[in-house]
Order: C-alpha cells, then structure tokens, then sequence
C-alpha cells in the first residue's frame, strides 16, 4: 500500500512537470499541497523533490500557482525536517516576498509559515524590520484573519524593541506593501 502511493505522488509530480496546461498545473499543485498536509507523506514528498518544487512556485508570476505552494510549504514546515531543509533552501526570502502578494490566502499562508519557520537561529530573518513592518500593518486590516494572526507574530515572535523600531520607522516611511483583496 505504501508503494502506492509513493507512485501516485510520483505521477502527481511528473504530470506537472510534462504538461503544458495551466488549468493542469494548479490542480495538480493544489492536490501535492493537500498531500503535504498528512504527515505519512513527509518522506515521500522530500524524496520526490516536491519542498523544491513549492519553492520554486513561489516566483511564479501564476497567482493561484504560488498559492498553493505557499500553502504546501505552509503544511510541510511543522516536520522538524521540513523545516531545516527549507531554511538550508534560502526558503525564507521567497516566503517573505510572498507577504506583498494580492491573494488573501497567500499571504495568510506566509505569515503561518514565517511563524513555525522561526527558530533562534533563524529569528534574524523571519522577523527582519520589513517583516515586522509589514505585520504592524497587517495588524491593522480589516480582515479579521490576516489582522489576528499579524498581531500574534508581533506578540509571540518578535520583542517589544523591535515592534517600537518598525513603529517609528513606519511613523516615518510608506509602506508600500499592499494589504491583500479580501
């Protein structure tokens, strides 16, 4: 049974890989961000390169395409593997640059995944002034969800120096990230 699906996921990524249709692409990104989300997957998904393949989406000009790469990576990053591989991937700055995306669910896929990416070691990165920036702005949305959920990653993950730093840094600058269409 375990060899079955390892050959479904296997088929899953080569259908993405050799066809040409759009409409193809997505569903077949949105059924591996599924299968990402059940941990008897992990090994699988790593061994078929699909952590690669959800980076490499996040700079596709493909909106629905990043979505559910982000939100693949998003389900994948809680495994303790996962997650080292994709800080090792340089993964942050893409995820990053998905806080500017248009698409709610992108971008509220960032922000969790920015979260349970955050380590000592990666601290430096995940809560850079521009992502705190970025958060004290979203904390200020009138959507309920992306602004919840910006104030519990200033609250959790960054320290009060640096929330007051972005303050006054903001009270200073525009801000140019635009806050996504509900």
């Amino acid at each position: 049974m375990e060899l079955g699906r390892l050959e479904y996921l296997q088929a899953l990524v080569t259908e993405f890989q050799v066809t040409d249709s759009t409409e193809a692409k997505e569903q077949v990104l949105a059924n591996l961000a599924n299968f990402a989300y059940d941990p008897s997957n992990y090994e699988y998904l790593r061994q078929l390169q699909v952590l690669d393949l959800f980076l490499d989406m996040l700079t596709e000009e493909n909106e629905t395409l990043v979505e559910f790469a982000m939100g693949g990576l998003c389900n994948l990053c809680l495994d303790k593997t996962n997650k080292e591989y994709i800080l090792e991937a340089n993964g942050v700055e893409p995820i990053i640059n998905c806080l500017s995306s248009s698409n709610e669910e992108t971008v509220v896929s960032a922000v969790t995944t920015l979260m349970f990416l955050t380590t000592p070691r990666s601290r430096v990165q995940t809560t850079a002034l521009p992502v705190v920036e970025c958060m004290l702005r979203f904390s200020l949305s009138a959507n309920t969800r992306l602004s919840n959920l910006a104030s519990i990653f200033l609250q959790d993950y960054c320290s009060p120096p640096q929330v007051e730093e972005a303050r006054n840094l903001s009270r200073h600058t525009a801000v140019g990230i635009p806050l996504p269409k509900d």
